[in-house]
């Protein structure tokens, strides 16, 4: 079963009206209508440019629900992690998510650049700018060993702001 990439993913919040407007405002994504009898308590959302039906939906199970234990007590999806086309574009959004009190941390992982990000639950995403393939150079390669704190600056100087990334190109 040769899988090309991530259709959607379905999380359970304790508000999906307040998480969707969270993915609206700070992440851009839009709202979708599903059509027919609508789902109770939930929000889908299209992520800009995609040509999914749906990228995201959020379903509310309530304020009563505990945080998610994942990775400290409980088994669980660590992140989601959505790729953007330019520097610009992940400088930007690092902007948005950092007046928003949602940027959690930003890591140079050498084939990828990545912003790291927590919505109103607390639960993680990853925004990542991938190296092109024709730039894969032996030093980006031998750096994926090593996490690095993200200069976007330095980055933006090395490719450039405007240039398209690798959308999963890796090697």
């Amino acid at each position: 079963m040769p899988i090309t990439r991530l259709n959607h993913a379905v999380l359970f919040v304790r508000d999906a009206q307040r998480s969707g407007a969270f993915y609206a405002d700070v992440l851009g994504f839009r709202p979708v209508d599903m059509g027919g009898e609508a789902i109770a308590n939930a929000v889908f959302m299209q992520a800009p440019g995609s040509t999914n039906d749906h990228d995201l939906g959020l379903f509310s199970v309530g304020d009563g629900v505990a945080a998610s234990e994942a990775g400290r007590r409980t088994v669980g999806l660590y992140h989601l992690a959505w790729e953007v086309d330019t520097l610009d574009e992940l400088e930007r959004l690092a902007g948005a998510l950092s007046a928003a009190g949602a940027l959690v941390g930003a890591t140079d992982h050498s084939t990828t650049k990545s912003l790291y990000g927590r919505d109103p639950d607390g639960l993680e995403f990853e925004i990542a700018w991938v190296v092109p393939a024709e730039q894969l150079d032996d030093s980006v390669l031998r750096g994926r060993a090593a996490l690095r704190p993200l200069d976007l600056g330095r980055e933006k100087q090395r490719y450039g702001g405007s240039t398209p990334g690798g959308v999963g190109v890796s090697r």
